[in-house]
């Protein structure tokens, strides 16, 4: 009895540590597998990560208490207790996995396995060790397998802790790995010597544009895009080796960064012979730490391409237009300062036209997508197709069949209502031109959003902000979440929403349920989603 009750709790901490494990994983991978903003993420959960770190100090420190003072009794205690809160853990991360859905779920990668192979030998061979060591050194099974519980019991409390040294430890092979398959893309991209690279960064627009662009330039060239959000290193690294072909003559690669020097990165791997740089703004100010930081890092692109390379900047970004970039620059604007401008924007059932001007050429063009920035990114990929070669004609009907990015912008009616998808991330020139387009619309008209996130120090007042310039774009707001809401809220009242058309959610489900039971006056309803708070928040 007293060796079952012994090795009892020995057995169930590995199905309660897989269970934290996989879960603190799962948001270490969210969080790019970077230390510092895992630590952040920590620091804002500290409650959620302090209260299961209290929970096995407890079983641990009963471990010690009565092993030391009541030895004989300890077997008798410990043995349920510990028994209880590996079964408690296990169940809380069980049912957490079967109600809450991911968003983005953990994916698992070579690098993940690998995470979870090393995590299993760290948690498993130690226990092994400390078992056998104890138990042959005369303590007993008993004292043994107590010994072990203890290293388990820790190991399960400092999960997020004891992950960062699963990552650190497999450093040398992550780096080896990475080597390994970069050169692989270095060769492929290098043998294929008449590919065009066409970079496309910013801190907003960069995946529409990528999108819109791609599908442009495929009216004459065999076009190759980096998929969805594949635009770190190892993102393109991994593009360039399971899709290049000595076919293809454009390759249009998005590059993404949350640090100074993370585009340079970038470029040195694949050298960019055209740039896109499609807005400066504050995003991810977190990690870069001040606005100047994202403009150096954005710009990076520009000044890694050749003497006689190009870089397509938005003339209406205030904040891209402060750099004094000496290279080649084409300006694209919907406000009149480019050299491509669009004009007399007009919204239709239809979607939305206008009129591109570019020096003394004028061409009219319709696109089945809403919103004044979808305009402005697509004359953005006019611009780069235009100067690479193809007529307004070529482009025209390329135009009029582009699709919207998923969850941007992305219209969808349901019969007895409209959705506005735009879910997919929000910032603040993005936020205000959602809301903008929503007035546009003829109906009751419903804002969901939880705000915005990674602004730093000024995610207050760019919420608030936001507040404001939706109040006179929507007839109903829905906040979700308590946490989020204050600074939305603040700017919703200070724009003259009346506090009985504001409703907090706790959660988008709560949120939605709430949109469809309201009352709409006869109206049809139009309810935007704007942005979607990763699982890490």
């Amino acid at each position: 009895m007293r060796l079952f009750l012994t090795l009892l709790p020995l057995i169930l901490a590995f199905p309660a540590f897989v269970g934290v494990f996989i879960h603190h994983l799962h948001m270490f991978q969210l969080n790019s597998y970077h230390y510092d903003v895992e630590r952040k993420w920590i620091a804002k959960n500290i409650g959620f990560v302090f209260f299961f770190f209290m929970l096995c100090a407890a079983g641990a420190a009963s471990v010690v208490i009565f092993t030391v003072l009541l030895p004989d009794a300890a077997v008798y205690v410990c043995g349920p207790l510990l028994t209880l809160i590996f079964c408690g853990i296990w169940l809380y991360f069980k049912y957490r996995r079967m109600t809450k859905k991911a968003k983005k779920p953990l994916v698992y990668t070579d690098r993940v396995k690998r995470l979870i192979l090393t995590g299993m030998l760290l948690f498993f061979v130690p226990t092994a060790l400390i078992f056998f060591i104890v138990s042959a050194a005369g303590g007993g099974e008993v004292r043994g397998g107590y010994t072990a519980l203890l290293y388990e019991t820790a190991v399960i409390g400092l999960t997020p802790f004891y992950l960062q040294f699963c990552n650190l430890v497999n450093t040398p092979v992550e780096a080896s790995v990475r080597k390994k398959y970069t050169n692989k893309a270095i060769g492929l991209l290098r043998d294929n010597k008449n590919l065009k690279v066409i970079g496309v960064t910013g801190s907003y627009g960069k995946t529409s544009v990528k999108y819109f662009l791609s599908s442009i330039l495929q009216a004459r060239y065999n076009v190759l895009m980096t998929p969805e959000n594949f635009n770190t290193p190892m993102g393109v690294v991994r593009t360039v080796n399971e899709h290049l072909s000595p076919l293809h003559e454009v390759f249009v690669c998005e590059m993404g960064a949350k640090r100074v020097g993370e585009i340079r990165e970038l470029c040195d791997l694949v050298h960019p012979s055209v740039g896109v740089i499609t807005a400066v703004g504050p995003q991810h100010l977190d990690t870069f730490g001040s606005q100047d930081n994202v403009r150096k890092t954005k710009f990076e692109l520009a000044y890694a391409l050749p003497k006689d390379g190009t870089v397509f900047l938005n003339a209406d970004s205030p904040e891209l237009m402060k750099e004094n970039y000496p290279g080649r620059c084409v300006y694209y604007s919907i406000e009149g300062k480019g050299d491509y401008n669009a004009q007399d924007i007009r919204l239709s059932g239809e979607g939305t036209a206008f009129t591109l001007v570019h020096g003394d050429e004028r061409c009219e063009f319709m696109m089945p997508l809403i919103g004044r920035h979808n305009v402005q990114n697509v004359t953005g990929a006019i611009a780069v197709a235009h100067e690479l070669g193809l007529s307004f004609e070529e482009i025209r009907p390329r135009v009029r069949m582009l699709q919207g990015v998923p969850h941007r912008l992305q219209l969808m009616d349901k019969g007895r209502f409209v959705i506005i998808d735009d879910a997919y991330n929000s910032n603040p020139e993005g936020a205000r031109a959602a809301v903008e387009t929503l007035k546009m619309f003829d109906g009751f008209r419903i804002l969901v959003t939880p705000g915005m996130v990674e602004l730093g120090e000024k995610m207050y007042e760019c919420n608030k902000r936001f507040g404001t310039q939706a109040a006179s774009c929507c007839d109903y707001a829905i906040l979700v979440g308590e946490k989020q809401a204050p600074p939305i809220r603040d700017g919703l009242l200070e724009g003259g929403m009346a506090e009985d058309k504001i409703y907090t959610a706790r959660d988008f489900s709560e949120a939605i349920a709430h949109a469809y039971a309201l009352d709409t006056h006869g109206k049809k309803p139009f309810i935007l989603l704007e942005n979607d708070l990763p699982d890490n928040f």
